[in-house]
């Protein structure tokens, strides 16, 4: 599996780096051995809302290449959805098997139109800008409708990523890689459609 990470000026880094953590442990796994991923942005560099920067390794890929996208969300978001070149690249992500947000990251799924008719959620504060983009917005932590995947606040990124070790490597996986980062917490609020 080949995964891009998608980075911005003003993403949160925790919704990032706190699904990543987990994500790359897919590695550990037979069944899911030799899962790459590139870091990815329309510039260099990145810089969150508080003022950290990181450097992308790879800039303005075509995501078709991928095997799943990942968009974290942060306040950048709010601007990005109506910026034509970012969406516009998001929308390279269209026959992409899996396309995944955290956060107020929705809003950029939703604004490239991958949200049309199906559920999703968002960070609770961001309902309401998410409701135009989708079917339905469902107030729990995950949704998973079809090949999108959904979740709620910076702290659910931990939870989306556990989630998808289940799903693409196994319960006892997931189990396993909660007891590498000391998660003793189960999560809850799944909908799958």
């Amino acid at each position: 599996m080949k995964m891009a990470f998608i980075l911005f000026n003003g993403v949160t880094f925790l919704d990032f780096v706190g699904f990543y953590d987990v994500i790359y442990r897919l590695n550990l796994f037979d069944q899911t051995k030799g899962t790459t991923w590139d870091i990815c942005g329309l510039t260099e560099e990145v810089t969150d809302e508080l003022g950290m920067s990181v450097k992308v390794n790879v800039i303005k890929p075509d995501l078709s290449q991928y095997d799943l996208v990942f968009v974290p969300g942060g306040m950048g978001t709010r601007k990005l959805k109506e910026d034509i070149e970012f969406v516009d690249w998001i929308r390279t992500a269209e026959s992409v098997s899996y396309k995944i947000s955290v956060c107020t990251g929705s809003l950029l799924l939703g604004a490239a139109g991958f949200l049309k008719d199906k559920i999703a959620t968002t960070h609770p504060n961001a309902y309401e800008l998410l409701q135009p983009y989708c079917k339905e917005v469902v107030r729990t932590r995950i949704v998973k409708d079809g090949n999108v995947i959904t979740a709620g606040g910076v702290a659910t990124s931990i939870d989306l990523g556990l989630y998808l070790i289940e799903l693409f490597a196994g319960q006892e996986e997931a189990n396993i890689v909660k007891k590498q980062i000391d998660y003793p917490y189960t999560a809850v609020g799944i909908v799958e459609v």
